[in-house]
């Protein structure tokens, strides 16, 4: 009796989808807050206005597109058809931003800015129709054993394209090249970038069989009920057990949790460095991309670790990992005005940590639904994680300004400590581990 596979290579394949968005949005939290305050010289609070828009319009875009992709009933499938069309639209959207930049630069005109950021809101509407299709992808065409290790590679591949944008912009836009320049144009990053999104488009869209795959997922899915946590009600409808939507609204309170925590650190880091120990943005930016590195080096693990004890205990231990991670710094503090070199394995921990957790909540949540509303479930997801994204900043800021700036770590680790809490309650989407039974079956389908 075989066991039971994940197909790693098509995995990657379905991975390129992530590839794109992640590659655009680390250029886009990047350059367009350059634009805004260098060229249309608009202040840090429009500014951050702006750039707040993207997590509130996800707020309903993405459960909405998510759950129209269940629906949509396309020959090339229910995912395909939003991420073709949500890349090209912004893919040609993205394109008209930096001429619009370098136009403003030469000769000002109040309807050139207002074009801007008209066209900045039609791209974030694009983004937003496909990324809960494309993330849909992979629980689709995944059996539900195997998830998490999906899930980890798909992770790893959105980190490759942010790495490779970072090493793209630091090539084309390096300080030799852009010292004493009066305006920067951005011009060729954008076209690069743009290329890399439609080259990924092409990987998927001409290697990926869709309706192929989620035919024979369903097939393991049917062949399996006893993975399935629907039930069917006396009028035949289709549903979640009172038990399992209790386990549902806990996970996704985890969710929010200890994304509220996770992000205060990422936003307001290198402000709070500056302020309690006189590092530089470049020096504290040093320790978030070692807590980076950390998390890309621990996806593949933290997914195989999941399949043998669950993924309820592997988030549980990276829970409780990042709070005290969290917490050791906030005592480091009360200690000392300046920063150590010690601080660095910190914040590699707080990469070990988040992978534990980012790699195995996504599948609990989907763990949870019928095959059928995947993007709906996959958009609850991101509508509390990008919720807790919004509001944190906000409230963390608030507090550093008017309390102080020491109580950051204690503001971070408080949530992501509730977070353990609330898992405790989940009691369903865990992964089941088990003999070689039955799997041979889906065996047979590939």
């Amino acid at each position: 009796m075989e066991k039971l596979k994940l197909d790693t290579r098509r995995t990657i394949l379905i991975g390129f989808a992530f590839l794109s968005i992640c590659s655009f949005w680390q250029m886009y939290n990047s350059v367009i807050p350059l634009i805004l305050t260098n060229t249309f010289h608009l202040n840090e609070t429009w500014s951050g206005v702006i750039m707040a828009a993207d997590n509130i319009l996800a707020l309903f875009l993405l459960p909405l597109f998510g759950g129209l992709s269940d629906r949509c009933k396309a020959r090339l499938g229910r995912r395909k058809p939003f991420v073709l069309a949500g890349t090209i639209a912004a893919v040609v959207l993205m394109l008209a931003l930096p001429f619009l930049d370098d136009s403003y630069f030469t000769a000002a005109a109040t309807w050139k800015l207002a074009a801007f950021i008209g066209v900045l809101g039609c791209l974030l509407v694009a983004m937003g129709t496909y990324r809960s299709p494309a993330v849909a992808l992979m629980p689709d065409v995944t059996p539900k054993p195997l998830r998490s290790k999906a899930n980890a590679i798909i992770n790893l591949m959105g980190a490759v394209g942010g790495i490779l944008y970072l090493i793209i912009a630091s090539v084309l836009y390096s300080s030799a090249r852009t010292a004493g320049m009066a305006h920067v144009s951005y011009v060729m990053l954008f076209c690069v970038v743009a290329g890399i999104m439609l080259l990924a488009l092409a990987v998927l869209m001409t290697t990926v069989d869709e309706p192929k795959l989620s035919a024979r997922a369903q097939a393991y899915e049917a062949a399996h009920p006893e993975e399935n946590l629907v039930v069917t009600d006396e009028n035949g409808k289709e549903t979640l057990p009172p038990e399992v939507k209790k386990s549902l609204g806990f996970l996704l309170a985890s969710i929010a949790l200890w994304f509220i925590g996770y992000n205060a650190i990422e936003t307001w880091f290198t402000t709070y460095a500056n302020h309690m120990w006189g590092m530089a943005l470049g020096d504290a930016s040093i320790c978030l991309t070692i807590a980076t590195v950390g998390a890309i080096l621990s996806y593949i693990p933290a997914g195989a670790l999941a399949s043998r004890f669950g993924r309820k205990k592997t988030i549980l231990g990276g829970v409780a990992l990042l709070t005290g991670c969290f917490f050791a710094a906030f005592i480091y503090t009360c200690f000392s005005h300046s920063f150590h070199p010690g601080l660095y394995l910190l914040f590699a921990l707080v990469g070990v940590a988040w992978a534990s957790i980012n790699v195995n909540s996504l599948p609990m949540v989907v763990e949870m639904c019928k095959g059928s509303e995947v993007g709906k479930f996959t958009g609850y997801y991101y509508t509390f994680s990008m919720a807790a994204q919004t509001v944190t900043p906000i409230v963390a800021g608030a507090l550093l300004s008017r309390v102080g700036y020491t109580t950051l770590f204690p503001y971070a680790a408080a949530f992501v400590g509730c977070a353990f809490v609330t898992m405790l309650f989940v009691k369903h989407g865990d992964n089941q581990v088990k003999p070689k039974t039955g799997l041979d079956a889906y065996e047979d389908l590939n």
